[in-house]
């Protein structure tokens, strides 16, 4: 597997049929994803793009005390490549980016069914559970680096 930086456009085709299946696809695009500190990231498996993620300096309350912060939004694997570590490369290469950046803190609005696996990667949950309308429930997850 191959982990390199993409631009928005790449992503939104996986964000879409992972995160928003019956959504338009312009849903799939966030505010901050052309920003110069925002950054996307590929996993590429047989030169075909099967995931996702992308990176914002963005603040939160919950991690106030952190200098300069990021925070993880729409990371998306294909169904067919899931749970052969995608998320976790795209991760592990985004902490090694974010330090380049002198980024103290990765942040995530974590679905709940997923907060298991942000916390192998050293996440941390913060605060109470919330709804994100038309997604689900969440949580607030953390990792300083």
């Amino acid at each position: 597997m191959k982990i390199i930086q993409i631009n928005s456009k790449e992503t939104l085709e996986i964000r879409s049929k992972v995160l928003r299946p019956n959504l338009p696809i312009s849903t799939c695009e966030f505010l901050g994803d052309d920003d110069e500190k925002t950054f996307h990231l590929g996993g590429y498996l047989d030169d075909k793009l099967i995931g996702v993620a992308s990176f914002y300096s963005e603040d939160h309350d919950e991690v106030e005390r952190y200098q300069n912060p990021y925070r993880l939004r729409g990371m998306a694997t294909l169904d067919e490549y899931r749970g052969r570590g995608v998320g976790k490369n795209l991760l592990n290469e985004a902490f090694l980016v974010i330090k380049e950046r002198q980024g103290g803190v990765l942040w995530c609005n974590a679905r709940t069914n997923a907060i298991g696996f942000y916390e192998k990667l050293g996440f941390s949950v913060v605060g109470e559970e919330f709804e994100i309308e038309g997604v689900g429930p969440h949580f607030v997850m953390v990792r300083g680096l």
